[in-house]
This record gives structure tokens, C-alpha cells and sequence, in this order.
């Protein structure tokens, strides 16, 4: 049996793909839905070897969503393949043609195949904060351009709105590719958008900002989201139980989460309700509702299963 040897030539909306020895050649486009057609193309090819040329970051959430799914990666340097390339004398260049010379490439050399899950962990967290920075930014320009009287002012926060307004969709699709790309991720994702209240964006925050979900026992998972209770005690004067600390953004994720689901999950809207009739304020209401579904989403990826109603 030949041993597969895969070469990826990336692109900003599409990737060229060339095996060897057999010369099939495909490409997918460059987004959550192409990145897991890829995966899926190439587990049944079994290769030994995928090669993807570093190409200015755009091979960053290719080259994670195949590590990610167990796959073997190098991610190669195109100086190198450009030598390689003049070598063999291939001189015309298109994509599919640089495709099959990364594939020829790793055929020949073999270069070393390197895991990157840490790399991918870290790509995602900062994907999500760069989106919530973008989104901030946003949200300050726009209160600025309410209230700016000088034209030349309000033109200039006009401009900057709009890049950032650009932006944001192209951020939507690196963290759409890396978390639809990537098998472990994906499975997590459909395991709590299937919670009513949960949807992409609020469950790509909690896979960035607590990658420990499903590894940890309730009350540490509280703790580290910042909705662990603590009592405020001297001597005999004992002060309410508060919460605090904990990451920012999961626990302000948590919130808009908890929110939603007090309102359209059947099952923490009733627990809700019953907290408001004993008497409990909305606030303290809100917080137990937080606390209990990050204790169920965090079951829920400890045991592998979807939400339940019953």
C-alpha cells in the first residue's frame, strides 16, 4: 500500500489540497464548514504526512484544525519550497500547482511532524478576546458618535466604525474555522449549543475562557467562573455570602447566558420562578440560575451528552 502524502496550499477564502502518489487534487473553501469537510476527506486518506506551507497566518487555523483532529502536520517554509519547487522545475504557479508541490515536497523531505494543541488553545482564546475588544470598541465609538457635535469628528468615528464593523465578520470566520475545524471542539460545541440559552458565540467564549469545563469538580468550576459564594465572617458578625473574582469574560458570558435561560429554558426558568416565590431578589435569583447551568454544561462535557429537559 503507497504511503499519502498530502500538501495544502492555503489561500484567504480556499484551500488547494494535492495527495501523493495518487494525484487526487480537491479544494474546500476556507471557513468552519470547509475546515471540516477537510478533516473528514482526510481521516479516510490516512496519510502519513500533511505539509501546509506558512503563508502570513492564514495557515493558522488550517494547520490547528488538522493537528487538532490527530492528524499528522508540518507546517513547512515556503522559501524552502520555493527552492524545492525551481528544483523540479515547476515554474508556472497556481494554486493547485502549489499544492501538489508542498505534496511533493513533504514526499521527498519528510519533514518532522510537530503536535499543536497548546498553540491551538492559545489561537482561540485570543481569537474570542480580540472579538470582544472589537466588539467594545464598537459599542465606545458609537456612544462617541452620538454625542459628537464637530463633523470632522463625527466623519472620523464614522470611518473607524466601519473598519471595525468589517472586522468583526472576518474574526467570526478564523473562530468559526478553528472550532468547527477541530473535532474535540466541535463535539464540545454541539454538546452545549444543545442547552437552551446557548448559542455559537456564547459557547466558543466558554470553550476559549475555561478550557478546564468537564475536567473539574462543581465548586471548583464555580470558583474559577466567579460565582463560588464566599462568606464574610469576623468574629461574631457574619456579613451576606458574596461572589467575586473568577475570570471577566466567562462569568459576564455566564450571565448573559443564565439571563437567556431564566426566560427560555423550561428547566432554569422553573428554577428560576421558584427562587423568586421564596422570596429571593432577581439578583441573587440570577446568580444560583448562573451557578447551576455552569454546573450542568459542565456535567454535560464530563459526561459526553446533550442537554436533557428531564
Amino acid at each position: 500500500m503507497d504511503t499519502i502524502y498530502v500538501g495544502i496550499d492555503v489561500s484567504k477564502d480556499r484551500l488547494d489540497v494535492h495527495v501523493r502518489p495518487g494525484g487526487e487534487a480537491f479544494a474546500v473553501e476556507r471557513n468552519g464548514k470547509g475546515l471540516e469537510d477537510l478533516v473528514d476527506r482526510l481521516r479516510g486518506l490516512s496519510p502519513s504526512l500533511i505539509a501546509v506551507e506558512a503563508t502570513g497566518g492564514f495557515e493558522t487555523i488550517v494547520a490547528a484544525a488538522v493537528a487538532g483532529a490527530g492528524l499528522p502536520l508540518a507546517v513547512v517554509n515556503p522559501a524552502q519550497v520555493r527552492h524545492f519547487a525551481q528544483a523540479i522545475g515547476k515554474r508556472a504557479k497556481t494554486d493547485p500547482i502549489d499544492a501538489g508541490v508542498i505534496a511533493h515536497f513533504a514526499e521527498a523531505v519528510k519533514p518532522e511532524p510537530r503536535p499543536m494543541p497548546e498553540e491551538t488553545a492559545v489561537l482561540l482564546a485570543e481569537l474570542v478576546g480580540r472579538r470582544r475588544q472589537i466588539i467594545e470598541m464598537l459599542v465606545a465609538e458609537r456612544q462617541r458618535e452620538k454625542h459628537a457635535s464637530n463633523v470632522r469628528v463625527r466623519k472620523s468615528l464614522a470611518r473607524h466604525i466601519a473598519v471595525l464593523e468589517k472586522e468583526l465578520p472576518s474574526i467570526d470566520r478564523d473562530i468559526d474555522g478553528l472550532v468547527r475545524g477541530a473535532p474535540v471542539w466541535r463535539e464540545k460545541e454541539d454538546l452545549l449549543i444543545s442547552v437552551p440559552g446557548i448559542k455559537n458565540t456564547l459557547a466558543r467564549i466558554f470553550l476559549a475562557e475555561a478550557p478546564e469545563l468537564g475536567n473539574l469538580d462543581r465548586r471548583r468550576i464555580a470558583s474559577l467562573a466567579g460565582v463560588a459564594p464566599y462568606t464574610r465572617q469576623s468574629g461574631r458578625w457574619r456579613g451576606k455570602a458574596m461572589i467575586g473574582g473568577g475570570r471577566t469574560a466567562l462569568r459576564s458570558a455566564l450571565f448573559i447566558a443564565a439571563l437567556t435561560a431564566s426566560r427560555h429554558n423550561p428547566v432554569l426558568k422553573a428554577f428560576y420562578a421558584r427562587l423568586l416565590a421564596a422570596g429571593k431578589p432577581k439578583k441573587v435569583a440570577l446568580i444560583a440560575v448562573a451557578r447551576k447551568l455552569l454546573t450542568i454544561i459542565n456535567a454535560m462535557l464530563r459526561d459526553n451528552r446533550k442537554w436533557q429537559n428531564a
